[in-house]
Formats: C-alpha cells, structure tokens, sequence
C-alpha cells in the first residue's frame, strides 16, 4: 500500500477540510440493516475463512512473555491443527516482544504488528513517541499501531494532531502505520468523521477504532462513519486507506457482518488483509468452530482448539 502523500498542505499550517456532517439516526438505522442481511452457507465459509486471514491476532498484555507471543505465532501459523485454514493477517504484541514474533513467524506471509506511541493513552512528547515507533520498526515490525492524540482533538488543536501523526508516519518508514482514534473518547460521530480525515491526511496507512482498553470500543455505525470516510477520501484523492475494527469483536456473527459492511460500502478492493483487518484476542476459535458447523452440521469441542 503507498502511503497517502501529505506534500499537498504544510503541517504547519494545516486545515481539515470541510467534512460532512454525520446523520446519527441514518448512521444507526443503515448499520442496522446491513447486520440483517442473510448469508448463504457457501459465501459463509468463506466469509469466515477470509476473516481469519484478515485477523489481527494479538496480545497486549502486562503479563506477556516470549513463551506466550511464540505460542501466539504458532496459533497465527496454524489457527486449526486438525484442518488445514488460512493463517491470519497478523501478530501484534508490545514493542519489547517484536523480535520475537519476527523469529517465530519468518517465512510465512503473518505480518509482525506492534503497538507504539505509548499505548494506550499516547500521554508522552512527541519525540519519547517518535523515538519509540523508530526502536519497533528498526526491531522489525512490519505495522506499527499508534494512538492519536485525543486531548489536542477535543481541544481543537487539528494542526498538532496533523503534524503528530506526520511525524509518527516519518518514522515509521516501510511500515504500514495505523492510526487508533479511540473513538470511545471522541464523543460524536462528527469527530470520528473528522478525526479520520486528518488522520488520513497525514499519512496514516489505515484508521482504527480503539485500543480495545477503552468502552466503547469497536461499534457498527463507528466503523460505518469511518468506511464512509475512506470513501470519501478515496474519491477525493485517489488513495486506497485500510480499516481496523478493533476491541470488543469476540464472535463469528458479528464479524461477517463487518465484512458486509465493507463491502456495501468500499467494495471488493478492501476485502483483504491488505486493506481490512479485525483486532482481535478470542475471534479466532469462534470462525474455526463455525467453520466446523457449517462442513459437518456439528460443533468441534473446544478442547481441540488451542488456547492461544
């Protein structure tokens, strides 16, 4: 994915542009409907497959250690030890776990993501957060997750919020850079419309609803507000901007009706990993059990399913 260019406006004199405003009720009742459409067994299974491989599969934990990121890698390697399945999109873990997952997962395709920018709250200088997404892209990820500003947002401060997120995309090279918003902190859907226009502006590969550490976190008219964004961004400029449901999305059902979503409203372009990731720690059994149901009528015991 080429990242968006900010060559266009000065991050020092930066000036969202003019977004429309959003239609709370409309955004609800539109995402509502699109949670009812049916999907047949066949396009169900797959559904459920491309998921897995669009997954983020993560740990963010305190107690996180080598031993339990690698055997976090062995599930993103293979999700199902008695199928074969896809592997999933993914590993994201903290910054001091990055080579390891690098280790664990050379010679596949499961990218290596790391959370950065002092996660969860991003409460640090710009420079301690700069350096910071430096150290994890020189240790080898690949994705770097970063957190927006959220008090310079709400205090109207969207040219300092511009030039943060420049900076961070900088510095993060070759790495794709996702943008979180915290959309459980930005109180309207008019500022996560806004918030996901600058956030595009100044580089970000994709946008991302939530640390997952926050309530609300992922919601259906959330990310419809921010598909509806990259839509427009992409018709204003011809750039292709990933989206990252993340936090809260634990079965198969709802996931599907992401994927629905993403096509109702972006197309087929964005249905894949490079394009469309879901953050998630618990998803992954769920698609494989669901998986099992619809080949054979009956559920896999959970004890086949590793734990990780």
């Amino acid at each position: 994915m080429q990242r968006p260019s900010t060559a266009t406006s000065s991050t020092a004199t930066y000036r969202p542009p003019q977004v429309p405003s959003v239609d709370e009720v409309a955004a609800k009742e539109r995402a509502s409907r699109l949670a009812t459409r049916s999907i047949k067994t066949e396009a169900k299974v797959e559904g459920l497959k491309r998921l897995i491989a669009m997954l983020d599969l993560t740990t963010l934990e305190g107690a996180d250690t080598p031993g339990k990121v690698r055997s976090l890698c062995q599930k993103a390697r293979q999700p199902d030890p008695n199928r074969d399945s896809p592997s999933v999109g993914a590993v994201c873990v903290y910054p001091p776990l990055v080579s390891v997952a690098r280790e664990e997962v050379a010679g596949t395709d499961i990218k290596v993501a790391s959370v950065a920018s002092y996660f969860p709250s991003g409460q640090a200088a710009l420079d301690e957060r700069v350096e910071e997404v430096e150290r994890v892209r020189d240790a080898g990820a690949d994705e770097i997750d970063v957190v927006m500003n959220r008090n310079a947002f709400l205090s109207g401060e969207y040219g300092r919020v511009h030039r943060e997120i420049s900076a961070l995309a900088e510095a993060s090279g070759d790495a794709h850079l996702k943008v979180i918003l915290e959309t459980g902190e930005l109180e309207t859907y008019d500022a996560v419309r806004l918030a996901s226009r600058i956030a595009m502006d100044a580089g970000a590969d994709f946008i991302k609803t939530s640390t997952g550490k926050v309530k609300p976190a992922a919601t259906m008219p959330v990310t419809l507000v921010m598909l509806e964004a990259i839509r427009d961004y992409h018709l204003d400029t011809g750039q292709k901007v990933g989206m990252k449901p993340a936090g809260g999305i634990r079965k198969a059902k709802p996931a599907l009706r992401y994927l629905v979503m993403v096509k109702e409203t972006l197309g087929d372009a964005w249905l894949t990993p490079e394009r469309f990731r879901i953050g998630a720690s618990s998803l992954l059994n769920d698609l494989l059990l669901q998986i099992e149901k619809e080949r054979t009528g009956r559920y896999y015991s959970k004890r086949y399913l590793s734990l990780g």
